[in-house]
């Protein structure tokens, strides 16, 4: 009995030493939690202050949300080990240029090393800049409506304040839906 419960644990011990801290970090597609898709709008008198986030591109410059005030936001979570993100960036490139003018975008990209995502945005021709974020310290800042999935996309309307999140991948054409509503009240 002994010898088996002493060769169990060293079958435990040893299918633990199978991955290292190397291999939760490194790119794939698994440990994300991916989103359905589902829409949540905020009334405007329900609208609570968003946070004020501020950090370095992946081009090396500082910015913060502040940089935008006055016109709508869109922030999209993503990183490039995430196909959903892939799967979406072409609908946020072709959002960000529907947009332009009244919208502005700004990407955080976690839990990713700076040269992955700059190839990620080089192969998709994304043109608004990223705040990179690998340990997912500033999506902590979303209390009311945060980004639990990745990717997610958070809108903050023309005041500073949460006014919508889309939880997954998000079309063009939800997106200037859910713009056009937050312009609209």
């Amino acid at each position: 009995m002994t010898r088996l419960v002493a060769g169990l644990a060293a079958a435990a011990l040893l299918l633990s030493a199978c991955s290292t801290a190397e291999d939760e970090g490194a790119g794939g597609t698994a440990g994300f939690v991916g989103g359905d898709g589902s829409v949540t709008i905020i009334a405007p008198e329900e609208r609570s202050e968003a946070p004020a986030l501020e950090g370095e591109t992946l081009d090396g410059e500082t910015l913060s949300t502040a940089d935008f005030a006055g016109q709508p936001l869109i922030i999209n979570v993503w990183g490039s080990w995430c196909a959903p993100c892939r799967a979406e960036a072409p609908e946020l490139v072709k959002s960000s240029e529907e947009l332009e003018g009244t919208a502005n975008f700004l990407g955080i990209n976690t839990r990713d090393t700076v040269a992955a995502a700059l190839a990620f945005e080089r192969s998709f021709g994304i043109g608004y800049p990223s705040l990179h974020d690998p340990d997912g310290v500033l999506l902590l800042e979303f209390a009311q409506l945060p980004p639990k999935a990745i990717p997610s996309t958070v809108v903050i309307d023309a005041e500073g304040r949460v006014a919508a999140r889309v939880l997954g991948e998000v079309s063009a054409s939800t997106l200037k839906g859910i713009v056009e509503d937050v312009n609209a009240s």
